[in-house]
């Protein structure tokens, strides 16, 4: 029994490892895009 917790608390890292590594450490939120004013020819006030 002891062989196959050990076996498991292997796979858990190995699994936190590849999460990590696909993911990096931290997951962060995207920034959100800034909005660029544009001038727009068509209209006029």
């Amino acid at each position: 029994m002891e062989y196959i917790e050990q076996l498991l608390d292997k796979v858990k890292e190995w699994a936190r490892k590849l999460a990590e590594a696909l993911l990096g450490p931290d997951v962060q939120p995207e920034p959100e895009p800034i909005p660029i004013p544009v001038r727009d020819p068509n209209r006029r006030r």
